[in-house]
């Protein structure tokens, strides 16, 4: 917070106002607006205007209503800290001509700071409180004026008047007044920049032109064949509004560095880039701007690739590609017709989550709270028919094949998760009459525990159950209507949270439980989902902790039929899920005895039984589902099918009809009718089957976001040579081969295909790879034709950078080890960091810290926050660390500053030949930091340089043929200062191919060692010795060393004991003792 104050007024009458945002208009949930709140009053006696609080912060959370007459919760918070960081700041003016008090005006200037985090382009001037014309203000009304100011927040414990002030080391803005006004200029004030240690300022821009105008990174056409490929691929980018934040390198600078080791190494490298830039934030940008999506694309892609080649990434920019471009959708068409064409891309009726306010189709991880992430817009759940991929038709090779390849092990856990294969058995519970007597219709429920069959004492259908209307009974016909109403509007992840306390009604029907012959009630639960198995559970409320909430809440019946191998169990109070023996299982009625058996063995007995009987069948069961793919929204690559108009018919689009081009709207708003914006280009919808002739529609929905850039590694040059390919081997059959089965290729013969790397965040790999396997098993990835090509490509994720978001930054006092609230001292305050995201308000503009620090910096700091895997919270205040090092990385090299302030020209390296111990530094560099590179453990890497540079500061001279290795080793991570630094060398060319060290196995073996030395048994220090040194040696370091020599001056030495390798003892008395010998 910030708080000013006068130190000149006595009385104070009242006059405190408050300054702040008033809307006419009510703006999407997501975004944040920028606040200047002052509280003034006014100091009748003296005359003068005071501020006697300043906060910097967001507007408040308020109620809107949307178009829909819904209502919603309004702006999210925004941190102080955040603040120095976004683009396009203004500044924000208060104050004017306090002279006499006559004539005085004051106005705010906001920025309103969309979802990305960025600004618009043109401020909005708004009237202070109260709305008065400026010749209408009197004396008595509030100014904006202060004396002084006071800066504090909860991470820092002092607090400090100051003028010009930095929070974490980032300026916030600039207090100052004229006439007794006051300014807030947010981003670095002027008066106080951050000294340049070195002149990272001229050498990136130099070197960034030198590799764009050289080409330095273009990979050509006819490579050495006779080098071997590396393949490194980030995910694309989607090209937001406000550009790139300090997450996005956290992903592309790893990369980076592993496309520069490889190329230094001797590979061919393969290292594109591309945009993902189809998608709902685009459309909706483009509908509150009034800009369409194509211009704001091609802006934002400008603004991310300028971004970029700032940071010194190596891509090769011939090869750009863009989703949105139609030489590229043109081949994310070709494969959804291959998929039609195979079966595997359907229509059919399906429960989605419906956004009326956006018009489309939104995945689960989209819905927060009931509302959509984009804009906070009602979400409901409604049955829709909808294009689907049959992804579910590979879930047992999906899994086969997770154990190829070189991808992290949590990644593979969690597609296995998400694939979520289990055994169990189907079996049928026949629905009961008012009478008890069996109806015709039954309730399949699918079960990986069929030995607690005697246990299930209800059943659950999901509230979109097909079945549900035809059972559910006259009197409780409404309250299970009410009931589905409200599950509409629930996500699959709210009514699968396990710690939501359950709801369910009763439906007033009953089933017969095919074991016991017992009739059960039939109740609806949320927590039961549609999509999942059969949409119903035997509920075991014994045995499953969810059942088991539900039925005491519900006082339904609790049966015991597992009991646990332990002295005592309470089913009462809790549930047991383990195996044991199983109890109170017998019927005469079925026949089916399994008293006495263990779980497994019960198991299998009972699915042997329901096979026989005609109850059921043993059953494979997968969570994962069918893949929705569409959705009804605009800016997406339209889907190449048309229908014929007399019969409904879909037929595909020929390929030679390739791309469809997505038609120029005006008006590409949603239509309010569920009809998806396309529908409104009517002459491209009328067209005619190319084949027949008869009049026909085109398919108005359009592909997801993820559609494109799921095989965003296929570029439009490799996908026509597959297609060309196709030709060179038999046809494949539609039915899924086991991998032994599979044809398979040499990488010469797929090209760039075989990945070196691929990264993303951690769900974004698991997605993504699930996007990439699905592809290659259907033999339609990269090189369709190719099978199974025994790709092992390596996949890398790296954790989240999280920002500071909601932090409280004022009315707070620090209570013990704790911070809480001034006013309530028994609300504890805990600093929060969520992942970065401009939807939160949380970003920091990387533009800003390369202004300051230069691109290098960033790029090692991020690597240097932590583990690359790990997510990491970021501070701005860290990066001054990894600045220091370059700085004295260049000092080292080139030499301190000249008397001007500027820097020599050359260097301070020598000819001379190198120690043995500079050798050994060198050697152990070059080994740790090759290894960490290739294991993706930069940040020790980044340490083992750090040691190397202390280590040589100790040196008297700077041998070239240790500098020039070291600089080699430097480049990957930081580029910029590596060029220059080679340059001033004496070498022409770029380092970019110049091979990359080598550690000598000689150099590694340590031979010296830090021996303790203690002096009549107490420890005093260390001396660095040979191994293999002698008595005598060890004692003649020890007798030279500064520290040491003063315990042994004037000391006559009785005795020394020496363990080699370990510890040297020097027994001393003064010199006027008797010593009886001195060994």
């Amino acid at each position: 917070m910030l708080e000013a104050s006068s130190k000149g007024g006595t009385e104070h009458q009242t006059g405190i106002v408050r300054l702040q945002r008033l809307l006419g208009w009510a703006p999407p949930r997501c975004w944040t607006l920028l606040r200047l709140h002052c509280l003034l009053s006014y100091d009748q006696t003296n005359k003068e205007v005071h501020q006697e609080r300043l906060m910097i912060g967001a507007l408040p959370k308020r109620t809107i209503t949307d178009s829909g007459g819904a209502t919603q919760k309004g702006v999210a918070d925004v941190g102080e800290d955040d603040i120095g960081h976004y683009p396009g700041r203004r500044r924000m003016n208060l104050g004017g001509n306090s002279q006499d008090g006559e004539g005085l005006e004051a106005q705010v200037v906001v920025d309103i700071l969309d979802w990305r985090g960025g600004c618009l382009h043109t401020p909005l001037e708004l009237p202070t409180y109260p709305s008065l014309p400026p010749t209408q203000l009197r004396p008595h009304t509030p100014l904006v004026s202060f004396q002084s100011c006071k800066l504090y927040a909860p991470h820092i414990k002092s607090r400090r008047k100051c003028r010009s002030f930095r929070v974490l080391n980032s300026v916030v803005g600039r207090i100052g007044g004229e006439n007794g006004g006051v300014g807030v200029e947010l981003g670095e004030s002027g008066e106080k920049k951050a000294k340049r240690a070195y002149p990272f300022h001229e050498i990136e821009p130099r070197w960034q032109r030198f590799w764009e105008e050289n080409k330095t990174f273009r990979t050509p056409e006819d490579v050495d064949t006779s080098k071997p490929k590396y393949y490194v691929l980030d995910m694309f980018p989607y090209p937001s509004g406000s550009g790139l934040h300090v997450g996005h390198p956290l992903g592309y600078t790893p990369t980076d560095i592993l496309s520069r080791l490889k190329r230094m190494q001797g590979y061919n490298v393969l290292h594109p880039m591309g945009w993902d830039a189809f998608g709902l934030p685009a459309e909706q940008f483009a509908i509150e701007t009034g800009t369409h999506p194509k211009v704001t694309t091609v802006r934002n892609v400008d603004r991310f690739r300028i971004q970029l080649k700032s940071l010194g990434f190596s891509y090769d920019w011939d090869r750009e590609i863009s989703t949105v471009e139609p030489e590229y959708y043109k081949w994310t068409q070709w494969i959804f017709l291959q998929l039609l064409k195979r079966g595997l891309a359907y229509q059919a009726e399906v429960p989605v989550n419906w956004c009326p306010a956006l018009g489309t189709v939104l995945a689960n991880e989209e819905v927060i709270d009931g509302l959509s992430e984009r804009g906070g817009h009602p979400v409901i759940r409604k049955p829709m028919r909808q294009w689907m991929l049959k992804i579910t038709a590979y879930a047992d090779p999906l899994l086969e094949d997770l154990e190829d390849l070189d991808w992290p092990e949590s990644v593979k856990e969690m597609q296995r998760n998400w694939i979520g294969r289990s055994e169990g058995a189907e079996l049928e519970f026949h629905v009961l009459d008012v009478n008890g007597q069996e109806k015709n219709s039954s309730i399949t429920v699918y079960t990986t525990r069929p030995d607690t069959l005697f246990g299930a004492t209800y059943l659950v259908l999901a509230p979109e159950h097909p079945l549900l209307p035809s059972l559910v009974s006259a009197t409780q016909a409404k309250t299970v209507e009410e009931y589905k109403e409200l599950a509409t509007r629930k996500s699959d992840l709210e009514r699968t949270e396990l710690q939501k306390e359950k709801t369910g009604v009763f439906s007033g029907c009953y089933a017969k439980n095919p074991a016991s012959g017992e009739a059960i009630p039939i109740w609806v639960a949320d927590y039961v989902l549609g999509s999942y198995g059969t949409g119903a559970i035997m509920a075991v409320p014994a045995h499953d902790a969810r059942d088991h909430e539900f039925a005491l809440k519900y006082k339904i019946p609790i049966r015991l039929v597992v009991k646990p191998n332990v002295d005592s169990f309470n089913v009462s109070e809790a549930a047991y899920s383990g195996d044991g023996t199983l109890v109170n299982s017998s019927s005469a009625i079925s026949g089916l005895d399994i008293n006495g058996l263990a779980s497994q063995e019960a198991i299998s007995r009972v699915i042997q039984w329901a096979e026989h009987s005609g109850n059921g069948k043993k059953k494979v069961n997968f969570k994962l589902r069918d893949w929705l793919f569409a959705r009804q929204r605009y800016w997406g690559e339209p889907i190449p099918v048309i229908f014929l108009e007399d019969s409904g018919e879909g037929v595909p689009v020929p390929e030679s009809d390739l791309p469809l081009l997505l038609p120029e709207l005006d008006d590409f708003t949603p239509t309010g009718t569920g009809e998806p914006p396309l529908s409104k280009a009517v002459t491209w919808v009328k067209t005619t089957d190319p084949a027949t002739g008869k009049p026909a529609k085109r398919e108005t929905n359009t592909m997801p976001q993820w559609a494109g850039s799921c095989c965003g590694e296929a570029t439009e040059r490799e996908a026509r040579r597959a297609v060309r390919r196709r030709s060179e081997r038999p046809r494949r059959h539609e039915r899924v081969r086991r991998r032994s089965e599979r044809p398979r290729r040499h990488d010469d013969r797929c090209g760039w295909v075989v990945f070196g790397v691929w990264t993303g965040d951690g769900v974004g790999l698991c997605l993504d790879g699930l996007c990439l396997e699905f592809g290659r098993e259907m033999g339609l990835s990269c090189v369709w034709s190719l099978g199974d090509m025994g790709w092992r490509e390596r996949m890398r994720g790296w954790g989240y950078t999280h920002g500071r978001w909601g932090w409280v930054v004022f009315g707070v006092m620090k209570s013990g080890e704790h911070f809480v609230l001034k006013d309530d001292p028994s609300i504890r305050l805990i600093a929060r960091s969520h992942k970065m995201s401009k939807s939160r308000g949380n970003v920091v503009n990387p533009d800003d810290i390369v202004s300051e620090y230069g691109a290098d910096s960033l790029r090692l700091y991020e690597m240097f926050m932590g583990p690359f895997r790990d997510a990491k919270t970021w501070s701005t205040s860290g990066i001054e660390g990894v600045h220091r090092f370059l700085s004295r990385t260049w000092r080292l090299i080139v030499g301190p500053p000249l008397s001007n302030g500027e820097f020599r020209d050359g260097t301070v390296v020598t000819d001379d030949e190198p120690s043995l111990e500079q050798l050994r530094a060198l050697h152990k560099c070059i080994d740790k930091v090759t290894q960490e590179i290739e294991g993706t453990r930069f940040n020790t890497g980044i340490s083992a340089m750090m040691e190397f540079l202390n280590a040589a500061y100790k040196w008297e001279n700077q041998p070239r043929s240790i500098i020039k290795p070291f600089v080699l080793l430097l480049s990957p991570y930081a580029p910029h200062i590596a060029e220059e630094l080679w340059s001033r060398l004496g070498y022409s060319d770029s380092l970019a191919y110049e091979t990359f060290p080598k550690a000598n196995p000689v150099y590694l073996k340590d031979t010296t060692i830090m021996l303790p030395v203690q002096i009549n048994g107490k420890m005093r220090g260390t001396i660095l010795i040979e191994t293999n040194s002698s008595e005598e040696d060890a004692f003649a370091l020890a007798s030279s060393d500064e520290k040491l020599s003063k315990y042994l001056d004037s000391q006559t030495i009785k005795k020394r004991i020496y363990v080699p390798g370990k510890i040297l003892n020097v027994i001393v008395v003064p010199q006027n003792a008797k010593v009886s010998s001195t060994r």
